[in-house]
């Protein structure tokens, strides 16, 4: 029996601290925040991109306004568009992300994603990055991203879906 117990408890240390790095979700009030991740960067990388999904479980429509981290100067929350054979990386507007009630929304390299400007560090494969995310009616959440190697697509739990489009 208590071999049982140790092995049932190790079980749990091992899933919660990290065994399972792509299956941590979070909530704020009807929001959903679903695997938030990012990449390692180079030495002297001045930005990084964040990406994760955002679900709207409520009846009441919301939208991601902002956040802070403290291993960037600032968090802004960019678009990506093709114009003419050129992609073109903007600023999403003061009205943020919106995620209407039962909408899921995914911010994906190549479209809509969180950006840290002026990294205070390399991000490296393996950490944890703290990522405060602010919605203009669920208020603040705290998340941890998970850093995948340089250059990765995705967790390898399939979150890779496509990108919400924006136009301005």
């Amino acid at each position: 029996m208590k071999t049982l117990i140790l092995s049932l408890a190790g079980a749990f240390l091992i899933a919660t601290a990290g065994g399972s790095a792509h299956a941590h979700d979070y909530r704020a009030g009807d929001i959903e925040v679903l695997h938030p991740w990012t990449r390692a960067t180079p030495p002297n990388a001045e930005t990084a991109g964040g990406y994760l999904k955002l679900r709207n479980e409520g009846e009441t429509a919301d939208a991601l306004i902002g956040g802070h981290s403290p291993v960037a100067e600032r968090i802004e929350i960019h678009s990506m568009t093709t114009e003419d054979g050129v992609m073109r990386m903007r600023p999403v507007g003061g009205e943020g992300i919106a995620v209407k009630p039962g909408e899921t929304v995914a911010l994906a390299p190549g479209g809509v994603h969180i950006m840290f400007v002026g990294l205070k560090s390399p991000l490296k494969a393996g950490e944890r990055v703290p990522l405060t995310l602010e919605f203009r009616n669920a208020g603040p959440v705290d998340v941890e991203l998970v850093t995948e190697k340089l250059g990765s697509r995705g967790p390898e739990d399939g979150m890779s879906g496509k990108a919400m489009e924006h136009s301005h």
